[in-house]
């Protein structure tokens, strides 16, 4: 039998005196349930003597009882409400997500995953019932697509060539630049018309003494030049290329290698005391010596001009023909025999008074090409150590150096320019290719080892192939963005 709390009007604790409020006391099944909340629904106990009894409460339902008569009381004391209490603090009616209730639509997040993973499914069904099929077919494609190699360049283009795409807007740029300002090597050059590149070689000169304005450090120099244009190629059918074949020319006569050093040549007894810089008036043609003179030490100022008292350095430049056709390859075969040649000539010319330091167009794609080489024993080793670790794990390897050659040999085939840099990317392919054979071997252990060969070649498909396919997707689509 379980007690109300409203029926029930406890009595005061012994010892409390009188006017004292109550508390509620439930320590067993027979204890009295105190004061509920609403104080003017419950009877409350008489304070103390002379004190009015209050009015009967009126009767509530019973709580339901949990465990016995003291939970029917702690529930009953809960479930009052304090007197006096304001309007905010009443519970509030549950929301629809405390009910467990929700009308919102579910947001499905998997609308390419799951078309893709049955189609995928599908397709290892088909490798597992057809499995020579799809052995054989790659390697009679890779076949195929891999003849395209024969295509590849046997020598190497320009640089500018390469690395800049067809279309770009620089090249529109220079295109308009040279239709406004023509430039013909031939007989009429100006390196300040020039919008492209030219084909030279640079001597810079470097004098061990304060300044070489000098007779005797001049002498040296002199024989610098002339030591140069005399060089002479001689080519594999016999053929010979002097310098005075490449050199660049203006008004018919050969383009002087620094026009200072050639007033001197042709006038031994030229005041050297008396140039000015940077302007400097020479047989009555302004020369501008500021690209072509360094650590230089001026005097005092000469119009536009300041006395040269002193000039540390000085930079020997050949322009050579420059075009397209037989005269720029002619150019680039005498340079490269230059920078054979020229160390030699500094040994034989027994140089005291400069030093001498030497380049030229070709000597950036010389050097890459170099640096090339140089990595590619790296990148040997580097390939070796992955292909040993990822046969013996598994012949997995085998699919990425099949797509290697089926991607060259496509690209050269539809005639898409080949770049050194490129065949670096091997290297990438097979470590994508021998990633993706791990993740599929470890999806193969973890199908069921009763099922069939194609239930368990469907099941490693839908899994894996997937989010192969996406990271493959991003990869290419990362390398054709460098390539753009």
């Amino acid at each position: 039998m379980s007690l109300n709390a409203a029926k029930v009007a406890p009595e005061a604790a012994p010892g409390r005196e009188a006017g004292q409020e109550p508390g509620p006391v439930a320590q067993g099944p027979e204890a009295e349930a105190g004061p509920g909340p609403d104080s003017e629904r419950r009877p409350q106990p008489p304070a103390g003597p002379g004190s009015e009894p209050l009015p009967a409460a009126e009767p509530e339902p019973e709580p339901v009882s949990a465990s016995g008569p003291g939970r029917e009381l702690e529930l009953g004391w809960a479930a009052g409400q304090r007197a006096g209490a304001p309007p905010e603090s009443q519970p509030l009616p549950a929301s629809e997500s405390e009910n467990g209730v929700s009308e919102r639509p579910r947001c499905h997040t998997d609308c390419l995953e799951v078309p893709l993973s049955r189609a995928f499914r599908r397709l290892g069904w088909e490798v597992g019932s057809h499995p020579w099929i799809f052995l054989l077919l790659p390697m009679v494609l890779t076949a195929v697509l891999g003849a395209g190699l024969i295509h590849l360049p046997k020598e190497e283009e320009d640089l500018e060539e390469q690395y800049t795409p067809i279309g770009s807007p620089a090249k529109a740029e220079r295109r308009f630049v040279q239709g406004h300002f023509t430039a013909n090597d031939s007989n009429l050059f100006s390196i300040a018309r020039k919008s492209t590149g030219v084909n030279y070689a640079s001597i810079l000169v470097v004098s061990n003494t304060n300044s070489l304005l000098e007779q005797e450090t001049l002498s040296e120099i002199s024989e610098v030049d002339d030591a140069v244009q005399a060089l002479t190629v001689t080519q594999a059918n016999g053929t010979q290329i002097p310098y005075n074949e490449v050199y660049s020319k203006n008004q018919g006569y050969c383009v002087p290698s620094h026009p200072l050093l050639f007033a001197w040549k042709t006038n031994s007894v030229l005041n050297l005391k008396n140039i000015t810089f940077p302007i400097y008036s020479l047989a009555g043609q302004v020369v501008y010596l500021a690209n072509i003179l360094g650590g230089t030490v001026l005097g005092e100022s000469m119009g536009l001009s300041q006395l040269l008292l002193e000039a540390k350095a000085m930079r020997l430049q050949y322009y050579l023909k420059t075009g397209e056709g037989e005269d720029s390859e002619r150019s680039k075969t005498w340079l490269i025999h230059f920078l054979n040649q020229v160390g030699n000539l500094e040994k034989s010319l027994a140089l005291k008074k400069i030093q001498v330091v030497y380049f030229t167009s070709l000597s950036r794609q010389l050097e890459f090409e170099a640096t090339s080489m140089t990595v590619i024993p790296l990148f040997h080793l580097a390939y070796l150590l992955i292909i040993l670790f990822a046969v013996t794990s598994s012949f997995g390897v085998i699919s990425a150096a099949l797509a290697v050659v089926s991607g060259f040999g496509l690209m050269l085939y539809i005639g898409v320019p080949f770049v050194i840099i490129v065949a670096n990317s091997a290297f990438l392919i097979l470590g994508v290719g021998v990633d993706d054979m791990f993740i599929m071997i470890s999806a193969w252990q973890k199908t069921n080892l009763v099922d069939s060969i194609k239930e368990r070649m469907s099941n490693v498909y839908s899994k894996v192939a997937v989010s192969i396919t996406i990271t493959n997707i991003l990869m290419l689509g990362k390398n054709w963005k460098n390539v753009l």
